[in-house]
């Protein structure tokens, strides 16, 4: 009896002793040369330099007005959500993230496939996109807890089976952002090397790094040495501002001690080229309404469907 070929794994991590830094095997902007961008092509240059883009005002007022009040409508009746969907934080109970928002939510379904956010993630990923992942971020005041530094990509790949960094992030902040309310901090040009962790990933890890992740983290010395060639840079901005980013890019956010909270829809896109496959890590691939492996209608024809 003859068995196929093992699967080629190009970014190996959570099965060493020692944490190591990988060139990225992947361009950043697949769209072919000479090609012309939904957006300034300056602003495509400077995504695939820095690893993110900060759009700024690309929601009307009004536009954000209705997204706020349908986020407070959430959390005013959390009954009405899948269960599984509703992550809370381990001390206070609050709520700290509602995942799979676009499948529960008209307004943020729509807020998904609009295309002046997939538009610019078709053309940076050359290809028909899905939502691989979606949420709403809560981050209240004086009680808003850090997610720590990590690459999206090594949890996707590892946990999920992303095979290749071929996937971005929308970030649409739906409350102003300061440099003082934890807003998304991103290390510019730490997309283009990959971080392998050091740990063995446990069983049901998704349980517990919803709230805080232990596992997929980088070590100090590599944080230091991205840090060193990049910097940091604050994804802040008014609400209604987009912060576009890479599925690699080095990121993470202070806690919130301030007064003013901090709340931001999430979305991820995914070529549809690039759909999952089997874990690259533990046996058992995360549940659907964190990684998308049924519901991988390209967001164009979805859209279509539904109007």
């Amino acid at each position: 009896m003859t068995t196929g070929a093992p699967r080629e794994d190009r970014y190996p991590s959570r099965i060493g002793g020692h944490p190591k830094i990988l060139p990225r095997m992947e361009p950043v902007v697949h769209a072919p040369a000479r090609t012309n961008p939904p957006i300034d092509a300056g602003a495509i240059a400077r995504y695939e330099r820095d690893g993110f883009l900060v759009l700024e005002s690309l929601l009307q007022p009004h536009e954000v007005e209705a997204l706020v009040a349908a986020a407070r409508d959430l959390l005013r009746a959390p009954d009405r959500l899948e269960t599984e969907t509703l992550i809370r934080e381990r001390e206070s109970q609050e709520v700290r993230s509602i995942f799979k928002i676009h499948a529960q939510s008209k307004i943020f379904a729509a807020l998904a496939a609009d295309p002046r956010i997939a538009d610019i993630a078709r053309f940076i990923l050359d290809d028909d996109v899905y939502i691989h992942q979606s949420r709403l971020n809560y981050k209240p005041g004086f009680r808003g807890k850090e997610f720590y530094w990590h690459s999206d990509f090594e949890t996707w790949h590892v946990e999920d089976g992303m095979p290749a960094m071929r996937a971005l992030s929308a970030s649409i902040l739906l409350t102003d952002n300061s440099a003082l309310n934890g807003p998304l901090l991103l290390v510019p040009g730490s997309h283009r090397h990959f971080v392998s962790c050091v740990g063995e990933t446990p069983d049901d890890h998704y349980k517990h790094s919803l709230r805080r992740q232990d596992y997929g983290v980088p070590d100090d010395q590599s944080l230091e040495h991205l840090v060193a060639a990049g910097g940091i840079v604050a994804g802040a901005g008014k609400a209604g501002t987009v912060v576009l980013f890479d599925c690699n890019t080095m990121h993470g956010s202070n806690g919130n001690i301030t007064p003013e909270p901090r709340s931001n829809a999430f979305f991820v896109y995914n070529a549809v080229s690039n759909r999952l496959e089997a874990p690259f890590g533990p046996p058992t691939p995360r549940p659907e309404f964190i990684a998308a492996r049924k519901d991988v209608e390209p967001l164009e024809r979805r859209a279509r469907r539904a109007a």
